[in-house]
Protein backbone atom coordinates (compact mmCIF):
# COMPACT_ATOMS: atom_id res chain seq x y z
CA UNK A 1 0.00 0.00 0.00
CA UNK A 2 1.22 3.46 -0.83
CA UNK A 3 0.34 4.99 2.53
CA UNK A 4 2.91 7.75 2.29
CA UNK A 5 3.03 10.69 0.02
CA UNK A 6 0.88 13.70 -0.59
CA UNK A 7 -2.18 11.77 -1.86
CA UNK A 8 -4.59 9.63 0.11
CA UNK A 9 -4.40 5.99 -0.88
CA UNK A 10 -7.50 3.84 -0.65
CA UNK A 11 -8.75 0.35 -1.32
CA UNK A 12 -10.53 -2.76 -0.13
CA UNK A 13 -10.08 -5.19 2.73
CA UNK A 14 -10.85 -8.70 1.45
CA UNK A 15 -11.23 -11.91 3.40
CA UNK A 16 -13.36 -14.87 4.30
CA UNK A 17 -15.76 -13.01 6.58
CA UNK A 18 -13.86 -13.80 9.78
CA UNK A 19 -10.34 -12.78 8.80
CA UNK A 20 -8.86 -10.09 6.56
CA UNK A 21 -6.68 -11.93 4.06
CA UNK A 22 -5.45 -9.04 1.94
CA UNK A 23 -5.76 -5.38 1.09
CA UNK A 24 -6.18 -4.35 -2.53
CA UNK A 25 -5.35 -0.79 -3.46
CA UNK A 26 -7.76 0.98 -5.83
CA UNK A 27 -7.29 4.29 -7.59
CA UNK A 28 -8.32 7.36 -5.65
CA UNK A 29 -10.57 9.15 -8.13
CA UNK A 30 -11.51 12.13 -5.93
CA UNK A 31 -10.99 15.57 -7.47
CA UNK A 32 -8.84 16.54 -4.45
CA UNK A 33 -6.90 13.32 -3.64
CA UNK A 34 -4.47 15.14 -1.35
CA UNK A 35 -7.30 15.70 1.15
CA UNK A 36 -10.05 13.18 0.32
CA UNK A 37 -10.58 9.75 -1.13
CA UNK A 38 -13.10 8.15 -3.44
CA UNK A 39 -12.73 4.50 -4.39
CA UNK A 40 -12.57 3.77 -8.09
CA UNK A 41 -16.14 2.61 -8.89
CA UNK A 42 -15.00 0.06 -11.48
CA UNK A 43 -12.73 -1.67 -8.96
CA UNK A 44 -15.45 -1.62 -6.32
CA UNK A 45 -18.04 -3.14 -8.68
CA UNK A 46 -15.55 -5.80 -9.78
CA UNK A 47 -14.88 -6.78 -6.14
CA UNK A 48 -18.58 -7.15 -5.36
CA UNK A 49 -19.11 -9.20 -8.54
CA UNK A 50 -16.24 -11.48 -7.55
CA UNK A 51 -17.74 -11.83 -4.06
CA UNK A 52 -21.06 -12.96 -5.57
CA UNK A 53 -19.17 -15.59 -7.58
CA UNK A 54 -17.67 -17.13 -4.40
CA UNK A 55 -14.66 -14.81 -4.38
CA UNK A 56 -13.29 -13.11 -1.29
CA UNK A 57 -15.75 -11.12 0.81
CA UNK A 58 -15.45 -7.32 0.85
CA UNK A 59 -14.92 -6.87 4.58
CA UNK A 60 -14.22 -3.17 4.47
CA UNK A 61 -12.16 -0.29 3.17
CA UNK A 62 -8.88 1.39 3.89
CA UNK A 63 -7.50 4.82 3.26
CA UNK A 64 -4.65 6.97 4.47
CA UNK A 65 -4.44 10.29 6.24
CA UNK A 66 -1.16 11.69 4.87
CA UNK A 67 -1.47 14.55 7.36
CA UNK A 68 -3.19 13.70 10.60
CA UNK A 69 -4.01 10.68 12.71
CA UNK A 70 -5.35 7.19 12.00
CA UNK A 71 -8.73 8.27 13.36
CA UNK A 72 -11.88 8.72 11.25
CA UNK A 73 -12.57 12.34 10.42
CA UNK A 74 -15.98 14.00 10.29
CA UNK A 75 -15.65 13.74 6.48
CA UNK A 76 -15.16 9.97 6.86
CA UNK A 77 -18.26 9.79 9.07
CA UNK A 78 -20.26 11.61 6.42
CA UNK A 79 -19.22 9.04 3.81
CA UNK A 80 -19.78 6.01 6.03
CA UNK A 81 -22.66 3.79 4.95
CA UNK A 82 -23.27 2.30 8.41
CA UNK A 83 -22.97 -1.13 6.82
CA UNK A 84 -21.02 -2.85 9.59
CA UNK A 85 -17.86 -3.07 7.53
CA UNK A 86 -14.37 -2.29 8.73
CA UNK A 87 -12.46 0.88 8.03
CA UNK A 88 -8.67 0.77 8.28
CA UNK A 89 -7.01 4.15 8.47
CA UNK A 90 -3.28 4.58 7.97
CA UNK A 91 -1.29 7.62 9.15
CA UNK A 92 2.46 7.23 8.88
CA UNK A 93 3.38 4.01 10.71
CA UNK A 94 0.05 3.89 12.57
CA UNK A 95 -2.75 1.67 11.29
CA UNK A 96 -6.03 1.48 13.19
CA UNK A 97 -9.19 -0.50 12.52
CA UNK A 98 -12.66 0.88 13.05
CA UNK A 99 -16.06 -0.83 12.95
CA UNK A 100 -18.55 1.29 11.02
CA UNK A 101 -21.97 1.32 12.66
CA UNK A 102 -24.72 3.79 13.41
CA UNK A 103 -24.39 4.87 17.02
CA UNK A 104 -20.64 4.31 17.16
CA UNK A 105 -18.62 6.07 19.86
CA UNK A 106 -16.78 8.35 17.40
CA UNK A 107 -18.87 10.73 15.28
CA UNK A 108 -21.86 8.42 15.95
CA UNK A 109 -20.40 6.16 13.20
CA UNK A 110 -17.26 4.33 14.35
CA UNK A 111 -16.10 2.09 17.16
CA UNK A 112 -12.43 1.22 17.58
CA UNK A 113 -11.46 -2.41 16.92
CA UNK A 114 -8.78 -3.98 19.05
CA UNK A 115 -6.54 -6.11 16.89
CA UNK A 116 -3.07 -7.54 16.88
CA UNK A 117 -1.25 -7.83 13.53
CA UNK A 118 0.80 -10.83 14.65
Amino acid sequence: MAAGGPRECCGLLLGDGARIERAVELANVHDDPARYFELDPAGLIAAFKAERLSGPKVMGWFHSHPVGQAIPSEQDAGQAANDGRLWAIIAGDDLRLWHNRLGGALHNRFDPVEWHPF
